[in-house]
């Protein structure tokens, strides 16, 4: 049986081999050395299959796992399910440019890396790949010690940008940064506010993730040293809620046994966070607004007054009603704290930073329950960007934690999905105002009020991203 392979691979290496480059010929027969010592997973997306085998061969015997796509559309289900680290990307493709592609790939995946190739090599199609953020550029007939070379340093450059980002902020608190308009413009806000003193009120609805955006705040401000302290009012007894803010002396109340620092003392020259705050009490809120205008508490009990140092950020997932006579929340105590106002978008909001959500939770619940899934099938993730996810990140970060305890496969597939995320209906984006009668002024009210995401501009107006695209090329539309 050897011997007939061993005839077999003979025989169609003759046809093959000679049509290659001689350099290329060389380097597949050359033993595998250990010149590339960072692996990973590689994608080749080129429709020539002769070189493609060549090149997959090649970097088989190198150690890397090799990944080929013919088209722009199969290669993007393969960037999904594969997560390559390193895409080889041929700029000539049958269905699309190759330039697509890469701009696609760094608004979905920034990390990947993207090396280009092309067999039209110019200065122009160069200095546009690199500005649309591909690592570096081959020209055909390609040189494989040239190829091996960048592909060496572009994994060292992975492995050195890890591990600086690592050593400044291990993990950024667990969390991975959205890529969608939405979450771009809110990381904006959060640099532009944390290093002052105001005061920041978070809205956003339930599981969105406000205390992470309070610890960023913390974490970006002056006060990093300090604690962060996050307190959740919706819990708090109207009772005990002085004391937990305040503190109080052994003997105030029945069950005071013993002195206690409120959380204003344990936040001290630190942040502290406090959490569904619509909830507090109207006589809480007179004395919250008391210790917010001359900074000092009084425990319960005590008769000593105690300076304090506190950064406030209040959050709430409702809207807080000042209309009504009856109002339950102090209108002077909502612009003390609201002297900057931020808003966390829905998962329903950035529907395009899902996938990129579901792999990063992926990585914290196999690390949490020692397993090994590798990725999703296309099928899953499909699924999954389609849900509306109601309760937002919490939501979906327990149902990754769910699907990686119950999966017996490699990847996560669509049969383990619970029924309820397969059968629920797609949340419809909410209506945009375009008024124009105008083609061209309706795609670009769109644009505009999509903050320039093609996906949700071709959304609102009930047309492909396919047509969207030729309308703006048939309009003169830059965007």
């Amino acid at each position: 049986m050897k011997v007939k392979y061993y005839t077999f691979f003979i025989c169609i290496s003759k046809f093959i081999l000679p049509l290659l480059p001689i350099r290329i010929y060389h380097a597949i027969w050359k033993q595998p050395t250990n010149y590339i010592s960072y692996m990973g997973t590689i994608l080749i997306v080129e429709d020539d299959l002769t070189l493609s085998l060549m090149l997959k061969t090649c970097l088989s015997k190198k150690g890397f796992t090799v990944v080929t796509s013919l088209t722009v559309s199969e290669a993007k289900k393969s960037i999904a399910g594969e997560q390559p680290e390193i895409i080889l990307l041929d700029l000539r493709l049958p269905d699309e440019n190759g330039m697509t592609l890469l701009k696609w790939v760094k608004e979905q995946y920034p990390a990947v890396i993207v090396i280009m190739m092309t067999g039209y090599a110019d200065i122009t199609s160069a200095v546009e790949s690199i500005k649309s953020g591909a690592f570096d550029y081959v020209s055909k007939p390609l040189h494989p010690e040239e190829l091996f070379d960048k592909i060496h340093h572009a994994f060292a450059q992975r492995a050195m940008t890890k591990s600086e980002k690592e050593d400044e902020k291990p993990q950024e608190l667990g969390y991975v940064r959205g890529h969608s308009p939405e979450y771009q413009r809110l990381y904006e806000y959060i640099d532009l506010v944390a290093p002052t003193k105001l005061s920041v009120f978070i809205h956003g609805n339930s599981g969105v993730g406000k205390e992470h955006v309070a610890r960023l705040i913390h974490e970006k401000s002056d006060r990093a040293a300090g604690p962060f302290v996050a307190v959740d009012c919706g819990v708090l007894s109207r009772e005990l809620a002085a004391s937990e803010f305040f503190g109080h002396i052994k003997g105030a109340f029945t069950g005071a046994i013993n002195n206690k620092a409120g959380c204003f003392q344990t936040a001290n020259r630190g942040t502290l966070f406090l959490d569904e705050i619509g909830n507090l009490p109207l006589d809480i809120q007179a004395q919250l607004l008391r210790v917010l205008q001359e900074k000092i508490i009084k425990p319960v009990g005590g008769e000593k007054e105690i300076p304090v140092d506190v950064r406030l950020i209040a959050a709430t997932n409702k809207e807080i009603d000042h209309s009504s006579p009856h109002a339950s929340f102090r209108l002077d105590l909502y612009h003390r704290l609201n002297e900057f106002s931020l808003r966390v978008p829905s998962l329903a909001e950035c529907r395009e930073d899902i996938v990129l959500f579901a792999h990063h939770f992926l990585e914290l619940s196999n690390e949490e329950l020692k397993k090994n899934i590798i990725g999703f099938t296309s099928e899953a993730l499909e699924i999954l960007s389609r849900y509306a996810w109601p309760g937002n990140i919490r939501e979906l970060r327990n149902v990754i934690n769910q699907l990686t305890l119950t999966t017996r496969d490699a990847y996560i597939t669509a049969d383990i999905i619970p029924d309820t995320i397969k059968s629920s209906p797609v949340e419809p984006l909410k209506a945009a105002p375009i008024r124009q009668s105008n083609e061209k002024e309706r795609i670009e009210e769109a644009l505009r009020y999509a903050n320039n995401n093609k996906t949700k501009a071709a959304q609102l107006l009930n047309i492909d991203r396919k047509t969207l695209y030729n309308k703006l090329k048939l309009f003169g539309i830059d965007a």
